[in-house]
């Protein structure tokens, strides 16, 4: 079970920029930001001025009314990117072996509902909570919903491992394809936690800008970067073993080649470059590719001081000469950071890059940092062939999760 390939045959997503792949690509290459003044909470006398939401969103566009209810934010862009997952994938769900299809999801707990019905209980005592409160806000919920929708039987999870969890839902779907416990994995990231509480916690901890032009805030890799820009969303693909896509004809889009992971095991919340280097390395080793082939690296990119200088340097210690000419860019200068969905939604762009031909720009990049002095793709996309993406995902507090999407091939 070791040798399965697995390949990815259908992409979903509700980002920011664009809900729906295609919009979402579309947003990317154009250059365009999602970022904007906080409208969640009134933002007047709070550190933060801007994050990055999803306008518009109509959960009555992917369930019933019942289960818009019952469902909290994340859980519906999950839904959502799930749905078009399928769809994009054409796969027959009365066709497919359910006892062979599971569901991973990168999320974190809903903390707007837990706050809410925390202030509910205070206020108006134990009765009056929402009878739906574990059924609404706890991590796991997600990948339930989705494996409901999809009458899923196979394995079904959540991992959260910080910015790095999309990405690590995306590698424990791969492993559990390549072990043989699925044939079809359903896998990805959402994320909605954008409230005071949390955006509090990261101001305090220096994390996030309080730069107040939307249009200037999220800028990687950039001199003048402060912090990176909340955001949410969701980004779910189907992966399959290459025989199990081929019996049933589908298209492929790519192929998952490899993943690498590391630990820092170095600081709660500084990272280490090394150990971030490792996880690049793991993923090359496990692709069988070597660095000489890798044509983007779709970074983590968050526009921190630390997260950039440390990520360049780890690039510089894996690629060597070769980083100079290898093409960079951070989705996050558009999307903002999702968190717990960014790494899967990057996957996807990356998958993009690789069909379509176009590498997204990292745009607001103004000012050169001289610790940052890779190729960045500022500002404007860039047409390119691109065979072999590398896709960085690094979680606050050292958890790291890299992976290896490549052109399909025979």
């Amino acid at each position: 079970m070791y040798a399965r390939r697995i390949v990815i045959t259908g992409t979903g997503a509700v980002t920011p920029i664009g809900e729906g792949v295609d919009d979402f690509w579309s947003g990317l290459v154009a250059g365009k930001s999602g970022i904007g003044r906080i409208t969640q909470f009134d933002p007047s006398n709070y550190p933060v001025k801007v994050d990055a939401e999803v306008l518009d969103f109509d959960p009555s566009r992917y369930m019933d009314p019942k289960m818009a209810d019952r469902t909290s934010r994340f859980t519906q862009f999950a839904i959502a990117s799930a749905r078009m997952a399928v769809e994009s994938a054409r796969l027959d769900l009365a066709a497919v072996n359910v006892e062979k299809m599971g569901v991973c999801i990168g999320n974190t707990l809903d903390i707007t509902g837990l706050v809410q019905d925390y202030d509910r209980l205070k206020s108006r005592g134990p009765k009056r909570i929402n009878p739906l409160f574990v059924a609404k806000v706890s991590p796991h919920v997600a990948a339930v919903q989705v494996g409901l929708l999809l009458g899923a039987k196979g394995p079904n999870s959540n991992v959260d491992t910080a910015c790095a969890s999309g990405a690590e839902a995306l590698a424990t779907a791969y492993d559990t394809i390549k072990l043989g416990y699925a044939d079809v994995m359903v896998a990805g990231g959402a994320e909605s936690t954008i409230n005071q509480l949390t955006l509090a916690a990261l101001w305090i901890v220096g994390a996030l800008t309080t730069e107040e032009d939307p249009a200037k805030a999220s800028r990687p890799f950039s001199l003048e970067r402060s912090g990176f820009v909340f955001g949410e969303g969701a980004g779910i693909m189907v992966l399959e073993s290459l025989d199990h896509a081929r019996a049933r004809g589908a298209t492929i889009l790519a192929e998952l080649a490899g993943v690498g992971r590391s630990f820092d095991a170095y600081d709660a919340s500084a990272p280490s470059y090394e150990v971030e280097a490792l996880a690049m390395k793991n993923a090359l080793q496990t692709a069988g590719i070597v660095p000489e082939e890798v044509d983007y690296i779709n970074a983590h990119g968050t526009g921190t001081k630390l997260n950039d200088i440390s990520e360049t340097r780890a690039i510089k210690e894996v690629f060597g000469e070769r980083a100079y000419s290898l093409a960079v860019s951070s989705n996050k200068s558009m999307t903002g950071h999702a968190i717990t969905a960014a790494g899967a939604i990057e996957a996807i762009a990356s998958v993009l890059a690789i069909t379509r031909g176009i590498i997204p720009p990292t745009i607001n990049y103004l000012t050169p940092d001289p610790e940052c002095d890779l190729d960045y793709v500022p500002n404007t996309a860039r047409k390119a062939e691109v065979n072999v993406c590398l896709s960085n995902s690094f979680g606050m507090g050292g958890q790291n999760c890299c992976m290896i999407l490549k052109r399909f091939e025979e």
